[in-house]
């Protein structure tokens, strides 16, 4: 299940943030000799996860059972439908019932993880049992799990995002294969959407930044963006890709109706994650989405054909199809457990056994995160699947940067981009100027 996608909500980012930011100081010099443990003797270490459904807890437990098979001596006690406020809660208040390894959806906290000392740097582990983390994770999932050197979590499988499509929609429509280009994706939207009334029996897509998975940050992605220049500073207005993707993404909602229009539509759609999506009910023909929704939408019955592909990229940028934006689950060890040696050799296994890791994915069906596994036979893939395995291969995939604020910083360039698409920003350049210095002024204030 696409947990990550389902807590990235502007909402849940900022309950986590507060959370963490009290957690900063009860977690400053937490760490002094607490990898003085010994992993070779009997030991019980807690495990926290957000994994609650029951295909996704089985896999969370084979996998445990597996490991503490290899390790006899070190007993993983699990504990599973955590939130990061509940795991903060219990960070602050520390003792035997805290949890020595978490996994975490909130990817967009690391900087702040990092930053504030609640997680451990696990370079020195890495070092001491020799992974060369360079060699087994792609470099896209290690520029969201460090901040400024302090590798605090390392990747627990991968979300890659990228188009999916009614197959039926686009045949009866004459469209032979996916767009690939913005100016193509722009034709064919049109030639998918079918207005009824004041209203539409079908829309190509549903452009607009509320629309679930389409976000700011993950359209931004296609234009390769850098949003931060390197002396730290936010960098919307001196990078082109911001005013270009976000024009860009303003004509497509006024090509396909207009903003009022296209959001009375989307009212009536029903929820992300049950089998009234509107992409299962026809409503809308193609969708932004992660590797979960072709399956989604099987298990939800839907008739007709599924395809996907990668999200089109700007027409100057043609080479660099495939790409598409990344993200996924992270875990770490606690600064403050005492059983950090123990607690390492359950991060090591589940993060970069090979193993481990494609029995995970195939039993929650997300994308692996390591080199090997993604290109391991044991690999569960389908036609459909293999395009956000070939996303997450893809040199020029990328992600938002960790940053000592979190995603605060994401929040206020999410609020710019609800503005300019509904039409309230008439100065663009000047908006994302002004956008950087609040920016600029939040990340100062959580440094």
């Amino acid at each position: 299940m696409p947990r990550t996608s389902r807590l990235n909500t502007a909402a849940a980012t900022a309950a986590a943030l507060a959370a963490i930011s009290l957690l900063a100081t009860a977690c400053a010099g937490s760490t002094e000799n607490a990898t003085g443990d010994d992993p070779t003797k009997d030991v019980t270490i807690n495990f926290w996860h957000g994994w609650s459904a029951a295909s996704e807890v089985k896999a969370i437990e084979d996998n445990i059972k597996r490991f503490e098979a290899a390790h006899p001596n070190i007993k993983v006690k699990v504990t599973g439908n955590m939130t990061d406020d509940k795991i903060n809660q219990s960070l602050r208040a520390g003792g035997d019932k805290a949890p020595d390894v978490v996994s975490s959806f909130t990817t967009d906290s690391v900087g702040t993880f990092c930053n504030s000392g609640s997680f451990a740097d696990l370079n020195p582990f890495m070092e001491k049992s020799k992974v060369d983390k360079a060699k087994v994770f792609p470099q896209s999932l290690l520029n969201y799990t460090s901040f400024n050197g302090n590798q605090c979590t390392l990747p627990l499988l991968n979300d890659a995002y990228g188009l999916v499509y009614n197959k039926d929609a686009f045949k009866a429509a004459g469209i032979t294969a996916p767009p690939k280009t913005w100016s193509e994706f722009v034709e064919v939207a049109q030639k998918l959407t079918k207005s009824k009334g004041d209203s539409y029996e079908q829309v190509g897509i549903m452009p607009t930044f509320h629309g679930y998975e389409t976000t700011p940050m993950r359209l931004a992605a296609q234009w390769s963006p850098a949003y931060f220049t390197p002396d730290g500073k936010s960098g919307l207005a001196k990078d082109p890709a911001f005013a270009k993707m976000l024009t860009a993404q303003k004509d497509l909602v006024e090509k396909l109706g207009g903003y009022e229009k296209l959001e009375k539509f989307r009212a009536s759609f029903g929820d992300e994650w049950g089998a009234e999506h509107p992409f299962h009910k026809g409503q809308v023909a193609m969708q932004m989405d992660g590797e979960w929704r072709s399956s989604m939408a099987r298990e939800a019955g839907v008739t007709f054909e599924i395809g996907t592909a990668p999200l089109p990229v700007p027409d100057d940028q043609a080479a660099d199809y495939g790409k598409g934006y990344v993200s996924g689950t992270i875990m770490g060890i606690a600064a403050g457990s005492k059983k950090q040696n123990a607690a390492w050799e359950l991060v090591k296994y589940m993060t970069t056994d090979t193993e481990a890791v494609v029995a995970f994915a195939n039993g929650i069906h997300n994308v692996p995160s390591t080199i090997e596994a993604l290109a391991s036979p044991k690999l569960e893939v389908d036609e459909n699947f293999k395009t956000f395995i070939d996303i997450a291969k893809h040199p020029k995939s990328n992600t938002t940067p960790p940053q000592a604020d979190g995603g605060t910083y994401q929040l206020t360039f999410t609020d710019l981009a609800y503005q300019h698409e509904k039409g309230a920003v008439s100065d663009l350049p000047g908006a994302l100027a002004t956008t950087d210095a609040q920016i600029d002024t939040d990340i100062a204030k959580a440094k």
